[in-house]
């Protein structure tokens, strides 16, 4: 048995802790916040094995440059003199390339569907109780051909690596998701993917940890690393001292200021991602996404959640209201009759996704210390991919085969 600490305590975190305390080991989570907010809370709950196109792929930066300027476009990227934004930004348009996403699309496939079958074990063992798990895929609505046809493609090679994808005719669409807009000319259905509602899979998730003696220390900030030759022999609160056999870094946005503290080199930047919810009755039936505006539909256990955007502003929770009224326009520009009102877009809130330059997680240890194992760096899938990570975490941790292979995701891979 052995000693872990855990550094975060969002999905990634938690998921970590659950399957550390499976291997028998000892875990502590440190997290500076109280753990009721943040990307682990509201995002659009997808579990995406469809999701096989990283972030970083050809003209994304072209379109980065462009909306550069439009605080309300939907990849927005605010420009400003930081040394580690423009680093990120150079590897990013490196990785933004054919060969990059060939060798990516293999690796998000498995791990999504090793995330999936593992959110399913959690769900059939009954060990955090019920929660929603609903497998009806998930619709790609389009209202322009372009945006069709590109679609078109990622569906022709989701399924030529497997996946279980049609693409739907009008009478089939309106048959599965009635009172769409007249302007949407199709879409395509990923039967392979699922959805959840995170709020309520964290608290269950944080009950059942606490009940296995998971130590939690919450509104605790890390601050430094006590260290001897190649090892980390504990982690230093603003608060108090842990002493660790090992430590997990999954403090997501976070990760890369904590790792510098450790000569770690982790580019991070901070994708800033918002979400409406509608607590009433709604036109929605299934997942979608609103592609020309990039919105995540779902419905949630007793809600609707409309989410979205990729904002790189740095870390700050400051909810821009041009966003949150372009995601309540896309909303009503897909679902006929449906207006979300004033209440509710001034509910919105927002979290901070870590996004690593080439759109792949990084998992794995270091070259510089024995004992650290980082578990960072998701951008959009961190909910999708918690168990996964948790897993893979474990396996690594306790020298074990792992569940697939895990050199892509290495924390040291040069972009």
């Amino acid at each position: 048995m052995k000693n872990c600490v855990v550094i975060g305590g969002g999905i990634v975190g938690l998921s970590c802790a659950y399957y550390l305390l499976k291997e028998g080991h000892q875990v502590t989570i440190l997290d500076k916040s109280n753990l009721s907010k943040g990307a682990s809370y509201v995002n659009a709950g997808y579990l995406t094995p469809s999701h096989i196109i990283p972030l970083a792929s050809p003209g994304m930066m072209a379109k980065g440059i462009k909306w550069m300027f439009n605080s309300s476009s939907p990849f927005y990227m605010k420009p400003r003199l930081n040394m580690d934004f423009l680093r990120w930004a150079w590897y990013f348009n490196r990785s933004s390339t054919k060969t990059n996403v060939e060798k990516a699309i293999p690796l998000i496939k498995d791990i999504n569907l090793l995330s999936k079958d593992l959110y399913t074990s959690m769900h059939t063992s009954g060990e955090l109780g019920d929660f929603q798990l609903e497998k009806k895929g998930l619709l790609m609505l389009y209202k322009t051909q372009k945006e069709g046809a590109h679609e078109r493609e990622v569906a022709h090679r989701a399924k030529d690596e497997g996946l279980e994808v049609k693409e739907l005719s009008l009478t089939e669409l309106n048959n599965l998701q009635p009172q769409l807009s007249e302007e949407i000319k199709g879409a395509v259905h990923y039967k392979c993917d699922a959805h959840t509602s995170p709020g309520e899979i964290m608290g269950k998730l944080k009950k059942y940890l606490k009940e296995q003696g998971v130590l939690f220390k919450i509104e605790e900030e890390v601050i430094d690393f006590k260290t001897n030759d190649s090892k980390i022999t504990s982690v230093v609160t603003n608060k108090e001292k842990y002493s660790a056999d090992e430590v997990v870094l999954a403090s997501g946005s976070w990760s890369q200021s904590l790792a510098k503290k450790l000569q770690l080199n982790i580019p991070i930047q901070p994708g800033k991602g918002y979400r409406i919810n509608v607590n009433r009755a709604t036109p929605v039936q299934l997942p979608a996404i609103l592609m020309e505006a990039k919105v995540a539909v779902t419905p949630m256990k007793n809600f609707t959640r409309f989410a979205g955007t990729m904002e790189l502003s740095g870390i700050n929770t400051k909810i821009r209201k041009e966003r949150v009224a372009a995601i309540a326009k896309a909303a009503e520009n897909y679902y006929q009759n449906f207006q979300i009102n004033s209440e509710e877009k001034e509910a919105a809130q927002c979290g901070l996704r870590p996004v690593s330059p080439d759109g792949l997680p990084y998992i794995g240890k270091t070259t510089k210390w024995k004992n650290i194992t980082l578990a960072t760096g998701h951008a959009m899938m961190g909910w999708s991919l918690g168990p996964a990570t948790g897993k893979l975490v474990s396996e690594i941790i306790g020298e074990k085969k792992f569940s697939m292979p895990i050199d892509g995701f290495h924390p040291e891979r040069k972009f």
